[in-house]
């Protein structure tokens, strides 16, 4: 009975049994399978299913964060090229209503229109 109990009290493994353990699992046992079927993996199936849920997860939050920035870098591109367009169309604008250019653009339509001589009169509206 005590060669029993010295059996279960001991700490550490022997090289020989380590070795059995590590020599049990061949590569011929992973290329056919033979791995999945021992108990002790299946013992340890919902954790490994986890751990590759978990990756998954970890994959897909990856792909949608990219996906996400280069969404981001394409609207800002757009925004600075809107930008660009609406100064440019605001400095047309403002050199098209100059009064020199009005003026140009009456005599060549020849509208008949001149410019006023006297400059324009305030009217008072009595209360």
């Amino acid at each position: 009975m005590s060669e029993e109990k010295e059996k279960k009290n001991i700490e550490f493994v022997s090289e020989k049994e380590e070795v059995k353990e590590i020599q049990k699992y061949s590569v011929k046992h992973w290329i056919t399978g033979r791995v999945f079927a021992s108990a002790e993996i299946r013992s340890q199936l919902p954790f490994i299913v986890f751990l590759a849920f978990l990756g998954f997860v970890y994959i897909a939050n990856r792909y949608h964060a990219e996906r996400l920035m280069r969404n981001t870098l394409k609207l800002k591109q757009e925004l600075d090229e809107l930008r660009a367009e609406s100064i440019t169309t605001a400095s047309e604008l403002m050199f098209l209503s100059r009064q020199s250019q009005v003026q140009k653009f009456v005599n060549q339509e020849n509208l008949g229109l001149k410019e006023a001589v006297a400059p324009p009169k305030r009217i008072k509206w009595r209360d």
